[in-house]
């Protein structure tokens, strides 16, 4: 991370939020965060990406929170009925910061199977919002991946209101409600892979595997 870029950050503390509440349907169910990937639970080489990018981390998983305790962090549950998606997950770190990091005003979010993402990804969407009240989502080669975004803390109540009222869980649905952003991030890796790539089935596994010495730190 740049000098500039942390020095936002620390002008402008963010809370993360790692999104790991999915069904896992195609990897056969379970939490796919917690497969191994060289060695050491996939959630974990999320978070040491994320670490370093923002002031405190929670992990947003429903189910027993006992699972996750290895990694010591606060686990928080959708805050709504029902499976809402990722839109919960944001929600519930906004939750979280109201109640708990009165001084931040962004979330950042990431999902727990994305174990390659930039390591420059909140600070370049801080650059990007410009201390405006909008949301700014990450995007790579054209393509938009809304559950990387960094939301502002004063969305909840709308977004509350959105997902009690029948909307429906489309995160680019319930942005284009408001001011957005996008940020386009570069390739990875010598064979420039897609920073973005996530482990969304055992074939995606077996590729993460055998990209993570290319890629990680």
């Amino acid at each position: 991370m740049s000098k500039a870029g942390a020095a936002r950050i620390a002008q402008d503390p963010v809370l993360g939020c790692v999104l790991a509440g999915g069904q896992s349907r195609r990897m056969g169910g379970g939490d796919k965060t917690l497969l191994d990937l060289g060695g050491r639970p996939m959630l974990a080489h999320v978070l040491d990406r994320l670490r370093p990018q923002v002031e405190r981390i929670v992990i947003n998983a429903n189910g027993d929170p006992a699972r996750f305790a290895a990694f010591g962090l606060p686990v928080v549950a959708d805050p709504v009925e029902g499976f809402a998606g990722p839109l919960a997950g944001i929600l519930a770190g906004m939750t979280h910061a109201r109640r708990q990091c009165p001084q931040v005003r962004h979330v950042a979010t990431v999902a727990g199977d994305t174990p390659f993402f930039p390591l420059d990804l909140v600070a370049r969407l801080l650059a990007a919002a410009g201390g405006r009240q909008v949301i700014a989502l990450a995007s790579s080669a054209g393509r938009l991946h809304p559950v990387f975004g960094l939301w502002p803390v004063a969305f909840a109540d709308d977004l509350h209101a959105w997902l009690t009222g029948g909307q429906g869980g489309s995160v680019r649905a319930w942005a284009a409600r408001h001011e957005t952003v996008e940020v386009e991030f570069a390739p990875v890796g010598a064979a420039g892979h897609d920073a973005f790539l996530n482990a969304n089935t055992p074939e995606d596994l077996d590729a993460a595997c055998a990209l993570l010495a290319e890629v990680m730190p």
